[in-house]
């Protein structure tokens, strides 16, 4: 893994940058022909864990792309709580990553795509923890064409 200087990339916000890299894991997702969605962890810029939904490969409802990003961060970190890291996902989480996102004690969420029917955010409580901060709508559109194209495709 490497370290990003964004002092030396002005043309591209921190944001936008890790969001690309979630895309890419939604991509390798979308070769694997599971919902392309995909996760990745930073901390102190640094990628440290990535993950794309694998529910059709382990036939698992549980195995989100969060929840394989989360997993593989604290396995890096060498424990459960991940208060300085941000969590980048290519659709707005569900209500159990979410909830994950919670006991991770990540310090940021940052989604691509809303998710109007099982996003987190169509409930009126929170349930993040106190100190999350979430970012929606970083390169909406691109995250969103995936899954709505890979769902056009899955309907022929």
């Amino acid at each position: 893994m490497r370290y990003i200087n964004f002092e030396n990339e002005p043309s591209i916000s921190p944001d936008e940058f890790f969001m690309n890299e979630a895309i890419k894991e939604a991509k390798q997702a979308l070769a694997e022909d599971e919902i392309p969605i995909g996760a990745i962890v930073v901390c102190k810029g640094k990628i440290i864990g990535k993950g794309h939904n694998l529910t059709e490969r382990l036939n698992d409802v549980s195995a989100h792309a969060e929840m394989q990003a989360l997993t593989a961060a604290a396995n890096y970190m060498g424990g459960k709580y991940l208060p300085e890291c941000t969590l980048y996902v290519t659709m707005e989480p569900c209500v159990m990553c979410a909830g994950a996102s919670y006991w991770f004690q990540v310090n940021r969420i940052v989604f691509g795509a809303y998710d109007a029917k099982l996003g987190f955010g169509r409930l009126n409580q929170k349930i993040t923890h106190p100190k999350t901060l979430v970012t929606g709508g970083i390169k909406e559109n691109e995250c969103a064409d995936l899954v709505r194209s890979f769902f056009r495709n899955k309907r022929k």
